[in-house]
């Protein structure tokens, strides 16, 4: 892989194309990498015990060829 962990890249494919931010998470087998503030997805969370659900965001994994380092 041509990246690692704490790089910082801007993505360059995909609907958040132009985005830059820091690997924060590398996963070599499956060729995908977590970027800060790229491919967030929301998950509607469930309310249990007395507690009020909520929607939570979390970055979602791209694929590690739609991103390109930039120079440090």
């Amino acid at each position: 892989m041509h990246v690692k962990k704490g790089d910082k890249v801007k993505v360059i494919a995909g609907k958040d194309k132009g985005v830059s931010g820091l690997i924060v998470r590398a996963l070599p087998k499956e060729g995908k990498v977590v970027v800060e503030g790229v491919a967030i997805a929301k998950r509607h969370v469930k309310g249990v015990a007395g507690k009020v659900g909520h929607i939570a965001e979390r970055p979602r994994p791209i694929d590690a060829s739609n991103v390109q380092r930039i120079e440090k």
